[in-house]
């Protein structure tokens, strides 16, 4: 916390002064939560200029390409660490012991199986229903398995409802692969990992065994761990907002989910596949490149660039050599897998590209391993939901411990009718 004070002088009053904190690190900023006694308060569309908490979860700087999670850089806790022990840092705040992670990780493990009954709610949807609507509803009904673990005042029961909801997600979302296919549901094995899981439960049968490739599990983990966390973004705030209502933890994480849904937040892979399939074919690259280049033509490059990060996407760098890997072990030929490779070296080489930075991003990178796995792209953000329940999970546990917690109530510049007087309608 600095000294550092901002005045602030409104015409036709006496000028006041605003404090300004600082954190451990990104910019200062000015607390103005005493402007509502002065009569006035701050108009900021988005909320791209304020900070709506203090969290001690994760700290992006875009202008540098910097992300780390409790202190760590992304970079090396993708490269050497796992899904789960990221999900204990994030929810604990430090890394575990080895032996802390065991303990984590076989209590996951044994929390992956879901409620019998929970099947029935999967039967009630119709056979063509979106994979991220069922997610969805089926999340926000787990408040109705689990009471034991609904009082959001018990530290306890909070941390049990976040090892649940980290845990029976990739179930989950795998039933929801399951019936959009009309395939039977898997059930978890207890002797495979995180990863391993959840491929198991998508790809595997009844009528024959299924061998978890090695590198798509890996592969998987990291996307599970580029995905988990990303500060204060559309949906993180959303769970943030419906929590401070004291709603329960099942019905802020289906919050989230509503929210990542929209194509401007967790769309972003599926975009990037969408698009290239429009594209189709590699000779098609220079006239959609043309494209892309006039500033006339409404066409986009789904996948590059970031709205966060100006220079370069740190969990780009990670992904970009999973993705290689998977693309060499799998040797798939696919021609949009060519389009996007092709793309990609343009995008790393052509001046233009080159000087605006639009790099190839994290989604698209990820979609297109999702793609050569063989997971339909009505799936990415589904995954991308169950990545980052971790996170949802623990902004909204960090804002229940705080004290003096408060109900988020944004304020707005009404600009509608002034008062008037009603007038019976004979009259109009």
């Amino acid at each position: 916390m600095a000294d550092k004070k901002a005045t602030v002088q409104v015409t036709g009053q006496e000028p006041f002064d605003l404090p300004i904190m600082s954190g451990t690190a990104g910019n200062d900023v000015i607390d103005v939560r005493t402007l509502g006694a002065q009569g006035v308060f701050t108009y900021d569309p988005g909320f791209l200029a304020t900070a709506s908490c203090q969290s001690e979860i994760t700290f992006i700087d875009g202008g540098k390409g910097v992300l780390l999670h409790r202190g760590y850089p992304i970079e090396q806790l993708a490269n050497d660490s796992s899904y789960l022990e990221l999900c204990y840092l994030l929810l604990h705040g430090e890394l575990p012991s080895s032996e802390k992670l065991e303990e984590f990780e076989e209590t996951i493990t044994h929390h992956t199986m879901v409620h019998e009954k929970i099947a029935n709610f999967f039967h009630g949807f119709v056979v063509d229903a979106h994979p991220m609507a069922m997610l969805c509803g089926v999340v926000g009904a787990l408040s109705s398995f689990y009471h034991d673990d609904l009082s959001i005042t018990d530290p306890a029961q909070r941390k049990r409802s976040a090892y649940r909801l980290v845990a029976k997600l990739p179930t989950i979302a795998a039933m929801a692969y399951k019936y959009s296919i009309g395939q039977p549901f898997v059930y978890p094995k207890n002797k495979l990992s995180y990863s391993e899981n959840f491929l198991h439960m998508m790809f595997s049968v009844p009528a024959e065994d299924y061998e978890v490739n090695p590198i798509i599990a890996k592969a998987m983990d990291k996307i599970f761990m580029l995905h988990a966390d990303h500060e204060q973004n559309a949906s993180t705030s959303t769970v943030r907002l419906a929590g401070s209502s004291g709603a329960n933890p099942y019905a802020c994480i289906a919050a989230g989910i509503a929210s990542l849904w929209g194509p401007a937040h967790g769309g972003a892979n599926e975009a990037c596949l969408t698009m290239l399939q429009q594209i189709g074919s590699v000779d098609r690259i220079p006239e959609f490149v043309a494209k892309a280049k006039d500033k006339a033509d409404p066409f986009r490059l789904m996948g590059f660039g970031h709205r966060v990060y100006k220079n370069f996407d740190p969990r780009a760098k990670v992904m970009r050599e999973t993705c290689h890997e998977v693309l060499t072990a799998l040797k798939i030929n696919d021609p949009l897998l060519d389009v996007a490779m092709e793309l990609e070296r343009i995008a790393l080489e052509d001046p233009y590209f080159v000087e605006k930075k639009l790099y190839p991003n994290v989604d698209f990178y990820s979609g297109i391993i999702l793609k050569a796995i063989g997971i339909p792209t009505s799936m990415f953000t589904v995954i991308f939901a169950m990545s980052r329940t971790v996170g949802w999970i623990s902004h909204w546990d960090e804002m229940l411990s705080e004290k003096g917690q408060k109900i988020g109530r944004p304020r707005q510049l009404y600009t509608g009718a002034p008062k008037r007087d009603y007038v019976t309608v004979d009259k109009r």
